[in-house]
């Protein structure tokens, strides 16, 4: 017995809409990552590095070939100290 064609709409909808929001999820994360792919195995020093290009830039996966680093960066320290307890 074949199946009717209107019962095959509410799927073809479903699969629509599931890659709509699957493609628009995909670019909001590539736009969110400064239009690069994702990064792999990102390990201690990628971190580390990662923090170091955005506190130069202002943007995470940002890098800059500047030579002198910019104003105000000497004081932004990335060591986090523990709070005193006196």
């Amino acid at each position: 017995m074949p199946v009717p064609f209107e019962a095959l709409i509410p799927y073809g909808i479903m699969l629509t809409m599931f890659g709509i929001t699957g493609a628009g999820l995909s670019k909001l994360r590539h736009w969110q990552n400064g239009h690069k792919r994702p990064r792999r195995s990102i390990d201690q020093w990628d971190r580390q590095m990662m923090d170091r290009d955005r506190r130069l830039t202002g943007f995470l996966r940002g890098q800059s070939d500047e030579a002198i680093a910019p104003v105000g960066f000497e004081l932004n320290n990335p060591w986090r100290l523990e709070k005193r307890i006196a």
